[in-house]
């Protein structure tokens, strides 16, 4: 080929291409591009499949760690409540602590009766209606992780050896 070594009329599609167009090789292709297209459908369908059953397991844990959290909270309203009753001759705080429990009744039923999407929902909305809250909410959660992860770390280094040697056996 003199000047341009690359046909300009040169086909795009393999099925086109001159170079397979032998005796069985197109019908060949077409059954390997089948292959390959039912193959890649049923990976597809088994994913969705598995991703569906992943949901499923995460919303029933979700439900039942909703019902635990909706007890514990139901478990400290009483614990309150009780705790008032002590203090029958102080009326006020009687009232205080009556107080306190009913509120965490409350929100032990709206825990209880509530879907993951709704607390989603409203968490959402809160943190649109009130973003420097949310901001100042995780700078504090982040000083008190961190001021955790301090405080459990290892004593500092005693200068006469590792500081670890005093829990050796």
């Amino acid at each position: 080929m003199a000047g341009n070594e690359f046909p300009q009329d040169a086909p795009k599609d393999p099925l086109k291409d001159p170079l397979h167009d032998g005796p069985g090789e197109r019908p060949q292709w077409r059954a390997l591009q089948g292959d390959v297209e039912g193959l890649a459908d049923e990976a597809a369908e088994r994913g969705r499949g598995l991703i569906d059953a992943a949901r499923l397991q995460a919303q029933d844990y979700v439900e039942r760690r909703k019902s635990d959290a909706a007890q514990s909270v139901n478990d400290l309203a009483q614990t309150i409540r009780n705790s008032g009753r002590d203090l029958g001759d102080k009326p006020h705080v009687r009232a205080f602590f009556d107080s306190a429990a009913d509120g965490l009744e409350q929100l032990g039923s709206s825990i209880e009766r509530r879907s993951l999407g709704d607390f989603y929902g409203e968490a959402e909305a809160f943190a649109r209606r009130a973003p420097v809250a949310v901001a100042v909410g995780t700078f504090v959660a982040g000083l008190i992780a961190a001021r955790f992860i301090k405080s459990s770390s290892l004593p500092p280094e005693a200068p006469d050896g590792d500081a670890r040697d005093s829990f050796r056996a």
